[in-house]
């Protein structure tokens, strides 16, 4: 069972509590993060890319790092980790990815894969001047295939004529290519993008469900199976959970309630309104999930709340879940988190009794 960690590029991390720890991103925070997870034997490391925060009382993700530039920083000081950058298909034409992620790939020696993001949220794109408008809510997931395409065009063959309504490709070129296959991701959990993930992705992220509740994971797992089973492919889900841990269940939560008692609303409030954006959105969709549920402070991702043993039991459950294939992980605080978890909850993991060696 692949274990991974979702760095926290943006300020805060993943809790819009003004009771949570509260830090700016940095290259130094995310090479110790990332470092301590190589440490502990964990599988893999990935950071999103967000381009326009919420603001309210704690400028939540208003302060932000630029995802591939990060992690060709932490290639540069890890030796075993496997890295996943996200590009936001809109900001970068795809044979510049390619490019980026073939560098990144020399750097660490084989390590690196690409996270696909579709762009749901238009004020981070409309900022910018780069919004298509409102149909490209209907349409994102065919840009994002044509997208891939012409990246695994150009990685495995170093040249691309790809003809696409959204590219247009002249004898493209790419050299040197990758030493070692770049694996896609994608974060689908709709009808459509469960579709592309299982088309066009080597794992699909996917957002645990309730607290205390990782068995909820099931539907979701089960319905990327189906699927991957009409496209005939091997798409892995892997989890995404944050873990609140201390010494006992009642200490856990309490720091859980806590954070639940400082809610940002204002700035959940403007996640909110940006959500709604898509009026074609279903309730299966990574935006309405995002809000609509009791815990929308971690934007409803599956959080798993107890002693280290309790936290190790609900993690086994999760990865027992048919068609899970890893879980990737964030924390309240990352730095403590960390230390908790390598230390205390994987040694009583039995889904993690072969962990990889430390470097």
């Amino acid at each position: 069972m692949d274990v991974g960690v979702f760095i926290p590029i943006n300020n805060n991390g993943w809790l819009i509590s003004e009771n949570a720890p509260q830090y700016m991103p940095s290259f130094d925070l995310n090479r110790q993060i990332v470092q301590k997870a190589e440490g502990y034997g964990l599988d893999f490391a990935l950071s999103m890319i967000k381009l326009h925060g919420f603001g309210g009382k704690t400028a939540f993700w208003d302060h932000g790092l630029e995802s591939f530039t990060l992690m060709a920083g932490l290639a540069a000081v890890t030796r075993r980790i496997r890295l996943f950058a996200s590009t936001a298909v809109l900001t970068l034409p795809p044979a510049i990815v390619a490019r980026m992620a073939v560098t990144i790939d020399s750097i660490s020696g084989g390590r690196f894969g690409v996270n696909i993001v579709s762009g749901w949220q238009r004020t981070e794109y409309s900022q910018m001047g780069l919004w298509p408008g409102e149909e490209h809510f209907a349409k994102r997931y065919d840009y994002s295939t044509e997208y891939v395409q012409v990246m695994r065009e150009l990685w495995a063959e170093g040249r691309s004529d790809f003809k696409g309504t959204h590219f247009q490709m002249d004898d493209c070129k790419l050299s040197p290519r990758p030493q070692a296959p770049i694996k896609v991701v994608a974060a689908g959990q709709s009808e459509r993008g469960l579709q592309f993930a299982a088309e066009y992705a080597d794992y699909n992220f996917c957002l645990g469900q309730g607290v205390n509740e990782p068995a909820k994971a099931a539907p979701l797992a089960a319905r990327l199976i189906e699927a991957a089973a009409r496209t005939g492919r091997d798409v892995g889900t892997y989890m995404l959970y944050m873990v609140i841990a201390d010494e006992t269940d009642e200490a856990a939560m309490a720091k859980w309630r806590h954070y639940l008692a400082g809610a940002d609303t204002e700035a959940l409030a403007w996640l909110g309104a940006r959500t709604g954006e898509d009026t074609r959105a279903d309730a299966t969709s990574s935006a309405k999930a995002m809000v609509v549920g009791a815990s929308p402070i971690n934007f409803n991702m599956g959080t798993l709340v107890g002693s280290y043993a309790s936290v190790a039991r609900m993690l086994d459950e999760a990865a027992a879940v048919p068609g899970v294939k890893g879980l990737m992980l964030t924390f309240d605080d990352f730095l403590i988190g960390l230390d908790q978890f390598g230390q205390r909850i994987q040694p009583l993991m039995r889904s993690r009794a072969r962990v990889p060696e430390p470097v």
